[in-house]
């Protein structure tokens, strides 16, 4: 992996991440909490949604990768909320 794909991957992920607090808290967690949320997300994203017989296909990979990984994102928050019962911005 060269430089210019971490960064592509970073800057996804961040805003993976801050789709997935606007929809699920309405605000996000920050640079660094976001990049994590939505590069983790992007994982249960990819993971999840073929499960459920679901897939996003907009004919533009990074515009897929986000919403997937934002989809993510918001099970990822919704669990996290479950898991320590309070609401995390």
């Amino acid at each position: 992996m060269d430089g210019q794909s971490l960064i592509i991957i970073l800057v996804l992920g961040a805003v993976a991440g801050w789709l997935g607090g606007m929809v699920f808290k309405g605000g996000g967690l920050g640079l660094i909490g976001n990049i994590v949320v939505g590069i983790v997300g992007g994982f249960i994203g990819y993971w999840l949604l073929p499960k459920l017989g679901l897939h996003i296909k907009t004919g533009t990979g990074w515009l897929d990768y986000v919403l997937t990984a934002g989809i993510g994102a918001v099970v990822l928050l919704a669990l996290i909320n479950i898991i320590f019962g309070r609401n995390r911005s």
